[in-house]
């Protein structure tokens, strides 16, 4: 690809799925053996070893976040608070042979942070490709790739990301980060929450069949746990290659810390029961820092901005630690004003950083759906699955209140800010829900396509996640022929939407147009799926809505 993008600002003020039995293990037991099963087989030696890959994140014009996890000694799993103080170096050059070395510097890696180590670089040149990689006592990690940002003025010709969001373990393996990796013309990769799940091994979606056991085995609740959990997940060898391949920039949804979490809980948390939620909630957060190459904002949150040039800018929300709580159903409270998604304080920095943007497109890294989507016209057959699926109540249904469409003040406020200030080329990049979509963003979908378009919106659909086929337990693409025309017939703003197959987006950007290319797996289970071409939408300059085209880019 030719050069191109930006930096990160981490402009931010700020002040401060689905419920199942608890079969929690006793704290004490932690560091028995389901947390060995967290890190690959190795020798009983006492040489440094960097079983959990290497990985950079939110790339500026002159620097990147590096990212790894020393294992100093075999003792030294994650989350067993074992291991002596290590040395790590870092070496990052313009080749992977690191002939031609630009910086380098060393830090410790302790058990109060798990053995991680982060190194964020800087006084590198903007729109670059650079290699790097960590040693400890006389051990290299593997090399890898990042690249970081263009200059803040550059004139940028294009941009290309990777989207992923929703991957379950248990249900199956991660080939769309194998193939997303194995591309090697991505700018970045964008991950928009649930990298992990909390669920204790066969608690959730896998079609009755478990692929392979979490580690711990229980549901997750203490540091140690979630620490576990995240080690487990960076064994794995298709999510190495990726963060190998192209720095991640990440937010977190629900599951980095319980299904359907708010500010004060969660659905899938019971307090007493499993502890206080805060300390749940803050040791789940402790572990994402440290486990993944992402700068912390405000408060310990994951919202921040990224500038890519003159071309786009990415703004990146965390739609969990200050929503209230979702709304029961049936009762009106979705539109209740002192009700909200975003938190007062998130609401007006996105709002100035849309308004003041002098980029071509804003993106927008957003975790729950914000187009309306209207379910309760759906039959009892199709209704039920997919109540399950969005961890909702299966009857009297009429939409999801976990994502915007249950916070409708907020949505209604940020689209008025949109239209008033005639804020164009809007685009917002979302994942949760399993499915993928297209969609317009209408300032009213009651009466859309007569009122306006505000903004576009691309959902990607799971990594492995179970989906309506999955649920039902039929074949791929069964339940989407007859839930797809009734979705979009009840939501005209909805160009596309498929409920039943696993995969990834790639995000092609240019001053003409964004365009999101969808592609899908051949089965979730497989460790060696294929992957091909879905179809792909895109949105032109000026439009504020969705078109198919016939190609991908």
């Amino acid at each position: 690809m030719t050069s191109r993008y930006r930096s990160p600002e981490s402009l931010n003020t700020l002040a401060p799925r689905r419920r199942t039995v608890v079969k929690a293990a006793a704290a004490t037991a932690v560091l028995a053996g389901p947390l060995a099963a967290a890190i690959p087989a190795r020798a009983a030696t006492d040489a440094p070893a960097f079983l959990h890959g290497v990985a950079s994140g939110d790339p500026l014009p002159d620097g990147v976040l590096l990212w790894t996890r020393v294992t100093p000694v075999p003792e030294a799993i994650p989350g067993s608070g074992l291991g002596p103080d290590t040395e790590v170096s870092w070496t990052v050059a313009t080749d992977k042979a690191f002939t031609q070395i630009v910086a380098k510097g060393s830090t410790t890696a302790t058990a109060a942070s798990d053995h991680t180590v982060k190194a964020d670089i800087r006084g590198l040149m903007p729109a670059t490709d650079y290699w790097f990689r960590f040693s400890a006592g006389g051990t290299d990690s593997p090399p890898a790739r990042t690249r970081t940002a263009p200059a803040a003025e550059a004139a940028v010709a294009n941009l290309r990301f990777g989207v992923v969001s929703c991957a379950n373990w248990e249900a199956g393996h991660f080939s769309a980060y194998r193939h997303l990796a194995a591309r090697g013309d991505l700018d970045a990769w964008l991950h928009l929450g649930d990298y992990i799940y909390e669920y204790g091994t066969g608690e959730y979606g896998t079609r009755d069949t478990v692929v392979r056991p979490h580690a711990p085995a229980h549901e997750i609740l203490t540091l140690a746990d979630y620490r576990t959990r995240h080690g487990r997940y960076k064994t794995d060898p298709d999510l190495q290659a990726l963060h190998a391949s192209a720095p991640c920039v990440a937010i977190w949804d629900d599951h980095e810390i319980a299904n359907d979490a708010w500010s004060g809980g969660a659905e899938n948390h019971t307090e007493g029961a499993e502890g206080p939620y805060a300390a749940r909630r803050d040791a789940a957060k402790q572990a994402y820092f440290e486990w993944m190459p992402v700068r912390p904002a405000v408060a310990g949150t994951t919202y921040r901005r990224l500038r890519f040039g003159k071309l786009a800018d990415l703004s990146l929300l965390d739609l969990r630690s200050f929503r209230s709580q979702q709304a029961a159903l049936g009762n009106g409270s979705v539109d209740d004003p002192e009700r909200t998604l975003t938190g007062r304080a998130q609401l007006d920095w996105l709002k100035a950083g849309l308004k003041s943007s002098d980029t071509t497109w804003r993106l927008v890294g957003n975790s729950v759906m914000v187009a309306p989507f209207a379910i309760g016209s759906l039959s009892a057959e199709l209704l039920k699955p997919l109540a399950e699926l969005l961890g909702l109540p299966k009857e009297g249904l009429a939409l999801n209140t976990d994502q915007w469409d249950g916070y409708t003040d907020d949505r209604r406020e940020l689209l008025a800010h949109l239209r008033s200030n005639a804020i164009r080329n809007t685009v917002f990049l979302t994942g949760d829900i399993h499915m993928a979509w297209a969609n317009d963003v209408p300032v009213n979908a009651g009466t859309y396509p007569l009122s306006a378009s505000a903004a576009t919106e691309f959902v990607v659909t799971s990594v492995t996640s179970d989906n309506l086929d999955d649920i039902v337990k039929v074949p791929e693409g069964t339940v989407s022929a007859l839930a797809s025309p009734l979705i979009r017939a009840a939501n005209r703003h909805v160009h596309w939407v498929d409920t039943d197959r696993h995969g990834f987006g790639v995000l092609d950007i240019t001053a003409a147009r964004a365009q999101m290319d969808y592609y899908v797996l051949s089965d979730r289970t497989k460790a060696d799926a294929t992957a091909s071409w879905a179809r792909s939408y895109r949105t032109r300059s000026g439009t504020q809505k969705v078109e198919r085209t016939y190609d991908p880019v």
